[in-house]
């Protein structure tokens, strides 16, 4: 194993603590989550990030590219409906895939669903399509919201373990 660091600054971030509206409040936990996930990254050489800490082939930096994969699904190629086919997480494999670029690619995706976000009308109006098959219409801004919370927390945790099967690094 190579050694890696923990990460800096505090090791048990709390949620966000605000009172305002429910966009801002979903969208707030999500952000908060996203810099979760990005922060076990934090230290991590790339040879470690690559490797599997679990039977199933899960390893930090395929987590980081599926939720890009699932951000940019849900958001742009459902909610906006751009794009001809959604994404495939293991359309590339991980080899030679780095902390650094796969990081930049899923804050480029927080990116673009922010801005579709931002730009909806209101939560209720339904999307343009659902990757869900058995969907007649696609979802509300706010089924995405909240299921991609419900994603990234889970992936998180995750994340969480993975870490501390390396290095021991534990906390939020």
């Amino acid at each position: 194993m190579t050694e890696t660091t923990a990460p800096s600054g505090p090791s048990d971030v709390r949620p966000p603590s605000l009172n305002a509206d429910e966009s801002t409040t979903l969208l707030s936990f999500l952000d908060y989550l996203r810099a979760a996930v990005i922060a076990k990254l934090d230290g991590v050489a790339d040879e470690d990030a690559r490797r599997p800490g679990v039977a199933s082939g899960t390893s930090l930096l395929w987590l980081v590219r599926h939720l890009a994969v699932v951000e940019d699904n849900w958001f742009t190629w459902a909610y906006r409906g751009v794009g001809a086919e959604p994404r495939e997480s293991d359309e590339v494999p991980l080899d030679g895939a780095t902390v650094a670029a796969e990081v930049a690619g899923y804050r480029a995706a927080i990116e673009r669903s922010n801005a579709v976000a931002a730009a909806a009308p209101d939560l209720d109006r339904p999307g343009a399509r659902s990757l869900r098959p058995d969907d007649a219409e696609g979802p509300s801004l706010r089924w995405v919201l909240v299921h991609m919370i419900e994603e990234t927390g889970r992936h998180a945790g995750h994340a969480d373990i993975i870490r501390e099967q390396l290095d021991g690094a534990v906390g939020r």
